[in-house]
C-alpha cells in the first residue's frame, strides 16, 4: 500500500490489475476524457502502456473501503517538462487521474483523492509544486481540482491531440504552503 487516507487506499499496479483497467478504457464515458472515445484499450495496449513502461511515473490503482475504483499516476517532471511548463529550482510532479467505476463520480471521492495524493507528494516526495495540464471543457474535473488548491496558471493552446483535435488544456499547480514546508 502506497498510502491510505480514510477510506481511500492507493496502492502500485499488480499484474492482475489490467483486465480492471481494460474495461475502464473501452468505456466511452471514461474515455472522454481520458484518452479519448477514438482511442479504446485492448489488453495489449493496457500491457504496453500500463506495465512496461520504463520512465519514472508512478502507477497505481486507487480503492474505496479497499475496492478498485480508480487509477492515479504521478511522476517528478523531466528536463523537457521544466523548460514547456517554465519550472525551475523546484521539486515539481506531475499527476493524472481518473475514476474508472462511473457510479462513483459526483460523489466527492475525486477530492478525497487528489488531496490525498497532494498531501503524500508534499509529505513523503518533499514536492514544492504539483501540476495538471486538464482540458479546458472538462468542468466537472475543473472544479474538483481548484477545490483541492490548485490554480490556474495559462492556458496550453492545442496541448493534447484528443479525439482527432488539438484540445487546449490548463496548467494548472498546487504550491506547497509555508505550514505545509515545516509540518514534516
Amino acid at each position: 500500500m502506497l498510502y491510505e487516507k480514510g477510506n481511500i487506499q492507493v496502492r502500485e499496479l499488480e499484474e492482475h490489475d489490467k483486465t480492471i483497467l481494460t474495461s475502464w478504457l473501452v468505456n466511452p464515458c471514461v474515455l472522454e476524457y481520458y484518452e479519448g472515445r477514438d482511442n479504446p484499450f485492448d489488453l495489449q495496449k493496457v500491457t504496453e502502456v500500463f506495465f512496461q513502461n520504463k520512465d519514472q511515473t508512478s502507477m497505481c490503482m486507487v480503492q474505496l473501503n479497499h475496492r478498485d475504483i480508480g487509477y492515479i499516476q504521478f511522476y517528478p517532471l523531466d528536463e523537457e517538462d521544466y523548460k514547456q511548463y517554465g519550472y525551475s529550482n523546484e521539486k515539481v510532479f506531475g499527476m493524472d487521474q481518473f475514476i474508472g467505476e462511473v457510479d462513483y463520480w459526483n460523489k466527492g471521492i475525486g477530492t478525497l483523492l487528489v488531496t490525498s495524493m497532494v498531501e503524500f507528494l508534499i509529505q513523503e516526495k518533499d514536492a514544492d509544486c504539483i501540476i495538471m495540464d486538464p482540458h479546458i471543457q472538462n468542468v466537472r474535473a475543473l472544479r474538483c481540482y481548484e477545490k483541492c488548491g490548485f490554480k490556474k496558471v495559462k492556458m496550453l493552446p492545442k496541448h493534447e491531440l484528443h479525439e482527432g483535435n488539438y484540445r487546449d488544456c490548463w496548467l494548472i499547480e498546487y504550491r506547497r504552503t509555508d505550514s505545509e514546508r515545516y509540518s514534516k
